[in-house]
């Protein structure tokens, strides 16, 4: 396959979606399990809860991973391939569905905040768990729609 403009920037596109929301999703984890650090400190037992919320912000590196194969497929750059290089506008579309995925990824970082905050309220009573997760997945709400809008771009692109 020869590579035009347009595959260029749906690798940019695909390269984006993966890297800026695994950038998310490792601040977001990062944030929770500091939290989780010190709640298991005082009681190794809260172990299962902690782990659950610290996993949460991981999700957003999953939508920008799925995206980007979805680009990679699409664009002729992993599995058989196109017949012939996809255009420069069929590459914008790609970038365009790479760049939701990776800015909704963004989302993983008030996740995580919101993670480790619910941690602390889950050491002090248990029984908040089910609340603290409804919390932290709200800010997930809008990295869904990301993934969303990504995948109905390149679905209008008919790249899927």
């Amino acid at each position: 396959m020869d590579i035009s403009l347009g595959t260029g920037l749906a690798a940019l596109g695909a390269g984006l979606a993966m890297g800026i929301s695994a950038i998310g999703a490792g601040i977001g984890v990062g944030l929770a399990g500091a939290s989780g650090a010190g709640v298991i400190a005082e009681d190794q037992k809260k172990f299962g809860s902690v782990l659950i919320l610290q996993a949460l912000p991981q999700t957003q590196g999953i939508y920008g991973f799925i995206v980007a194969i979805l680009i990679l497929i699409g664009s002729g750059l992993l599995g058989e391939g196109l017949e012939a290089p996809i255009s420069t506008e069929m590459g914008l579309l790609c970038l365009g569905a790479g760049l939701s995925a990776a800015l909704g990824g963004i989302t993983a970082v008030g996740q995580g905040l919101t993670a480790g905050a619910g941690m602390g309220s889950v050491a002090k009573n248990p029984a908040t768990m089910g609340q603290n997760m409804v919390l932290t997945v709200m800010a997930e709400t809008f990295a869904v729609f990301s993934l969303l809008i990504s995948i109905l771009i390149l679905v209008g692109g008919k790249l899927m």
